[in-house]
């Protein structure tokens, strides 16, 4: 007897405006068509749609979509920026906003029984990223906006110099999309890889890929082959060469794989697109700012929080918090330079801390013990970015140091007339630095200048009075600080 296909199982839709979503299914369509979510932001949607024009509270959402996980506001805004784009909501048509409470979903929901069209179930495999402890801040728009970019570019690289939190970035973005991937996400650190022939084997045994041939990078390639997966790859810096030609051979060889990279310069391969993280936004200078003021600004609510980590109790008061700007912004807006200098609070204070950041090379090198070492102080991290440039551009870097503010390439042409360097060889010195995140450009007026992070600044000053005194005694004598 011929046995009879089973009849399809009905699973409930809910339909609103021009959109059907399936939760058993876990698809989200529009006029028919499946659009893209991540797996937080359908959760979200869902959780919406299952009370249309009831208020959902932020804890209950949280609650629901983060169940049993530590999370911060920041998922939330970051999950309910995508659901948005999604439904092209932009003007709060379909979702509306009750400030400081939470969120409804406004548009009328119809709740059929759906058996049509049986689609598979895709579940996302287990992402390999990194456990996050700490909450984001001052990043949630950044990182939705690459969130929202991703799956359109495919590849790309988020640059900036070190401790600007490149990391952390990456990684929040990879949470928001990680549910939109077949084969789940993938994360490799090339910290460890000390040579470019060891980037190939390092991404491998990240991934728990077997190498079976003599052409380790073809067996990678091939690997990746038919996915649909989401690939991190942080800190490309130090082989920046070999990191650029394995992540275009997959890109090129694997489109089903997107590739978000971390360094602190772009990796010029074919397909990618940059996003140069800013620094957290400080209080602008010389500003007298009230404590709920000086806490608006990204900067000063880290340092606050971090200095709250080490000194229980710990309370920005008015009195400080223009120190707590003026610090924040002697930083640059660095997270990890804040961080480090937050943490000796419960040492010496924020006035004394103020007083002697002339010294800051000296004073913040109390950074995580479980960091990595190049985290672990501010010269530490600045050791590391040294390292990596070439000759010509650590000359320059030093002959431009003893400029305290902006200047411009003939000025930078101009402080190595009398020392030997050719004037293409400044030129191009500039180019690297600005390009690898140590120089900061600025061409919003009829002449380009330029300007070094003071904290950069002072570094290459002290490496200029140790390695070329007699250049250093014959130039004007500049500030370590302003």
């Amino acid at each position: 007897m011929e046995s009879s296909s089973p009849a399809p199982a009905l699973c409930h839709r809910l339909d609103f405006d021009r959109f059907s979503l399936l939760p058993d299914r876990r698809q989200l369509l529009k006029d028919g068509v499946p659009i893209r979510l991540g797996a937080r932001a359908f959760d979200i949607l869902v959780t919406l749609a299952e009370r249309p024009g009831e208020l959902v509270t932020k804890d209950e959402l949280i609650a629901q979509v983060w169940s049993g996980v530590f999370v911060d506001p920041t998922n939330l805004r970051v999950g309910m920026a995508a659901v948005r784009k999604a439904l092209e909501d932009g003007d709060g048509r379909l979702i509306r906003t009750d400030p400081g409470q939470g969120y409804r979903l406004t548009a009328q929901v119809a709740r059929t029984a759906d058996a049509r069209s049986p689609v598979r179930v895709v579940t996302a495999a287990p992402s390999q990223l990194p456990t996050r402890v700490m909450r984001i801040i001052g990043r949630s728009e950044f990182i939705a906006d690459v969130a929202a970019q991703l799956p359109r570019r495919r590849l790309i690289t988020i640059a900036g110099p070190g401790g600007i939190g490149k990391t952390t970035v990456a990684v929040a973005c990879a949470e928001v999309l990680a549910g939109s991937y077949r084969d789940g996400v993938g994360f490799v650190d090339l910290t460890e890889a000390a040579e470019a022939a060891s980037v190939v084997p390092a991404l491998a045994a990240a991934l728990g890929i077997t190498i079976s041939t003599d052409d380790a990078r073809r067996d990678v390639v091939g690997h990746f082959r038919g996915r649909q997966m989401l690939l991190v790859i942080d800190n490309c810096e130090h082989v920046i060469q070999a990191a650029a030609e394995l992540i275009e051979a997959i890109s090129v060889g694997a489109p089903g794989v997107h590739i978000l990279a971390t360094s602190r310069e772009s990796l010029r391969v074919t397909g990618e697109w940059v996003r140069r993280l800013p620094a957290l936004t400080c209080p602008p200078d010389a500003t007298k700012l009230s404590a709920s003021e000086a806490l608006s600004y990204p900067a000063v609510e880290l340092f606050v929080e971090r200095a709250t980590a080490t000194r229980l109790g710990y309370q920005l008061g008015d009195a400080e918090a223009s120190v707590v700007g003026e610090i924040c912004r002697s930083l640059d807006g660095v997270a990890l330079a804040i961080e480090l200098a937050a943490a000796q609070v419960e040492v010496f204070g924020v006035a004394w801390l103020a007083a002697h950041l002339d010294r800051r090379l000296w004073i913040l090198k109390c950074g995580r013990r479980t960091a990595v070492p190049r985290h672990q102080t501010l010269t530490a991290m600045l050791d590391w970015s040294y390292e990596l440039l070439s000759e010509q551009e650590r000359a320059t870097l030093q002959r431009i140091a003893v400029f305290p503010g902006e200047f411009t390439l003939a000025d930078a042409i101009g402080s190595a007339t009398d020392d030997g360097i050719r004037d293409f060889e400044m030129v191009g010195g500039v180019y690297g630095l600005v390009s690898k995140s140590l120089a900061m450009l600025d061409d919003s007026g009829s002449v380009t200048r330029y300007r070094l992070p003071e904290t950069t600044r002072v570094y290459a000053h002290a490496r200029l009075q140790m390695t070329e005194p007699e250049f250093h005694r014959s130039t004007i004598q500049v500030p370590l600080s302003h």
